[in-house]
């Protein structure tokens, strides 16, 4: 790992572990502030705070650097490198008690054909004990419970009849709904796993596919290269490489093109 990089995954974990001190002490709490955004989503006091503590140490340790966040937008996007935040990844399970939630760090860099990257991920989901991580060319690892981290692998799953999908719910899917019930009937298992944790059991070979609809960047960034680096794939349901799609499909690459296949439409 070259030391620029190392120095880039450090600081996520570091972005992390502030993410966490917050989002646990707020994980529950009775006076929980839950407001409604404009796109009638809810928003709790905790992403706010853990979103504005990741800015403030980009800001102090990356100054250059562009940030998109779920909470906050845009700031220097058009730079060459820009880190993206989701404070909380399944803000409707933290309200609730659910301890499925995570805070989702990617890092994006342009390339020289103008094309645009993640180099770097953590998904935290300290609720759960578990943290993953991947950077470009260096494998993708799960630590649980801060032990050891654990170098993970996609499944060699190569049938659909032999597969098992995960998903959020139904909303969302548009003319593609019946299409993914087909491709649902036809597998081995399907659960309804949700949000990023569906997309780690892929990386990790626990799951054989994962589909979601509808997705921001910063639902997907840190997904993306956890799973590719896992020796998986993602794409968009279009079967576009990469997180900035508007959907996400992440899978163990062996099922990938039968995948996208079985969830075309016609026009």
């Amino acid at each position: 790992m070259s030391t620029r990089r190392g120095d880039d995954l450090a600081l996520a974990h570091r972005l992390a572990d502030a993410a966490d001190a917050i989002t646990l002490s707020r994980y529950q709490a009775i006076d929980l502030t839950v407001t409604t955004k404009p796109d009638n989503t809810p928003v709790t006091d905790a992403d706010k705070s853990a979103e504005d503590a990741i800015r403030s140490l980009l800001h102090a340790h990356r100054p250059d650097d562009g940030i998109v966040g779920e909470e906050f937008g845009t700031e220097g996007a058009e730079k060459s490198r820009y880190w993206v935040i989701d404070p909380i990844d399944g803000t409707k399970n933290f309200l609730r008690g659910v301890p499925t939630w995570a805070t989702l760090i990617g890092l994006i860099e342009k390339q020289e054909d103008g094309s645009e990257k993640v180099v770097v991920g953590v998904v935290s989901a300290p609720a759960l004990y578990r943290r993953w991580y991947a950077y470009e060319g260096g494998g993708a690892f799960v630590i649980v419970n801060k032990e050891v981290p654990k170098k993970i692998s996609v499944s060699a799953v190569a049938k659909i009849e032999d597969a098992s999908i995960s998903h959020s719910d139904f909303i969302g899917w548009g003319k593609r709904l019946g299409a993914f019930r087909d491709l649902m009937d036809k597998a081995w298992r399907t659960r309804a796993h949700g949000d990023f944790w569906s997309h780690m059991l892929v990386a990790e070979g626990a799951v054989d596919i994962a589909a979601e609809p509808s997705l921001a960047l910063w639902d997907m960034a840190a997904l993306d290269i956890i799973v590719r680096e896992a020796g998986g794939r993602f794409t968009n349901l279009d079967g576009v490489d990469g997180s900035l799609g508007g959907s996400g499909v992440s899978t163990n690459a062996a099922l990938h093109s039968y995948v996208i296949s079985a969830l075309k439409v016609a026009e």
